[in-house]
């Protein structure tokens, strides 16, 4: 079966949510085995961190059906408008929200509903085995195409870099339609262990009553959770269960980066920074823990069964230490491809293990990864990766104004021409991306700057 769920202990807990639930190994194999669904359909998973989108998850996969996760609280109109692209055949939803669909409901169980609805399925790649929107989507039709030899050997080759075993938990609480937070799930659960899953936010007491109880040995953060953990003042409880602290989704600031290494070191815990992206199925790379002061704010080498490397602007690899390239990643974790329309799921591996990142790195004389710099226009604010030109085209389509928009993983900065509306632009990208208002800055200018050729000059922005 799908991470061989069915070889565990039948009666180990595999999950246990913030709602009280929990399923065993022996009930998820179960599960998965008799679920009814047809092959090779899609389905919409709207999913929070609890039992019945673990359960689902495994069972779609396990029957061939071919998932789409999305979070259960993203905006209407973009699922509207997903839904119209992609006509799933099935919706697997928690029971709360079901009347919010005029489907008929053709099994129930763990608090969820599968949805049949009226769509006939239509041709699938063979390969094809789970679709992912890239992290914070603002609304485009992108998804990312995994196929099941990505979902299989990816967890299990980061557990091999993490060293997770049976008797290992791990806190759940990045969102399961997330990259990273299906990483950590999966991880575990392809080594036996044990996912505690919530969807309360950190800074709620309900977060650390269900945090005590069942003592993680793993905690898994982007950079806003560092910072949130940090004004807790986590650091000042040694939290004796925790075994590994681990962090991507972006850069941490060094001082942050530092805070926390320390605070390892000082009570025998292992902190260990990771890289990765949607389109590698999550974690490409780790700096391994006992290097974590000797190269701070690295990203490290890459994850068992993966090769990294750098290329030059002429596409050339690059040999030498100490240079600076493109950095691309090897390995069974790179996906098929994205689809921007349902035809797009009947296309086949488009990369063939090999993908080039879009990011800037050095490579230092000891085989380290430093990330310096991003070659594509996006930023990953708060963990979740924002296009900057698919936010310039919603806010020029939504208020007819011409826009700029750039800023780094703490802020994005946009520049409008269209006077007094810089709060309701503020607002409008925290609905669209799901990210919180205070993460975009607006500012309202007379004029844009301008190359003779028309083209904004980005690097003018800050003097208007």
């Amino acid at each position: 079966m799908f991470l061989d769920i069915d070889e565990r202990e039948k009666n180990a807990i595999a999950g246990v949510d913030s709602d009280g639930a929990f399923i065993t190994y022996g009930e998820l194999s179960s599960f998965a085995r008799d679920f009814e669904v047809a092959p090779r359909t899609i389905v919409f998973c709207l999913c929070e961190n609890d039992i019945g989108a673990l359960a689902g998850f495994f069972a779609l996969i396990e029957n061939k059906a071919v998932p789409l996760l999305l979070s259960e609280k993203m905006n209407s109109d973009m699922l509207t408008h997903l839904l119209d692209i992609y006509t799933p055949a099935y919706i697997w939803c928690r029971i709360s929200i079901a009347d919010y669909f005029d489907y008929s409901c053709v099994s129930e169980a763990y608090g969820y509903k599968l949805l049949k609805t009226n769509n006939d399925p239509y041709p699938l790649y063979d390969d094809l085995a789970m679709l992912l929107t890239t992290s914070g989507s603002t609304g485009s039709p992108k998804l990312v195409r995994h196929s099941y030899k990505n979902i299989s050997e990816n967890p299990k080759n980061v557990a091999r870099f993490f060293q997770i075993t049976s008797d290992c938990r791990a806190m759940a609480d990045l969102p399961i339609h997330y990259t990273m937070g299906l990483s950590v799930i999966c991880s575990h659960i392809s080594a036996g262990a044990q996912v505690l899953l919530t969807s309360i936010s950190l800074v709620d007491a309900a977060y650390w009553d269900f945090f005590k109880e069942y003592k993680p040995t793993t905690f898994t953060g982007v950079p806003y959770s560092y910072e949130v953990l940090n004004k807790l003042r986590f650091t000042r409880n040694e939290h004796p269960e925790l075994r590994i602290i681990t962090q991507g989704g972006g850069k941490l600031s060094e001082e942050l980066y530092l805070t926390f290494a320390n605070y390892a070191l000082e009570t025998g815990k292992k902190f260990i920074p990771t890289f990765g992206m949607t389109e590698c199925t999550a974690r490409m790379a780790g700096l391994p823990p006992e290097l974590a002061l000797e190269k701070v704010c690295a990203i490290g080498c890459a994850i068992p069964g993966g090769r990294l490397f750098l290329v030059d602007d002429s596409g050339s690899e690059v040999v030498q230490n100490e240079a600076t390239g493109e950095m691309g990643f090897e390995g069974p974790g790179v996906t098929l491809g994205y689809a921007q329309c349902r035809d797009d799921l009947q296309m086949g591996d488009e990369r063939n293990g090999r993908i080039l990142t879009g990011d800037l790195a050095k490579r230092d004389s000891s085989g380290v990864y430093f990330i310096v710099g991003r070659k594509s226009r996006f930023l990953k604010l708060l963990g979740y990766r924002v296009n900057l030109d698919e936010c310039e085209k919603l806010i020029r389509s939504e208020f007819s104004s011409e826009c700029a928009c750039t800023g780094d993983d703490e802020n994005m900065i946009i520049y409008v021409e269209e006077q007094g509306i810089a709060d309701e632009v503020s607002v409008f990208l925290s609905k669209k991306t799901g990210i919180g208002k205070p993460a975009f800055t607006v500012k309202e200018v007379s004029a844009l700057p301008r190359s003779p050729a028309g083209k904004v000059l980005y690097s003018e922005l800050s003097k208007t």
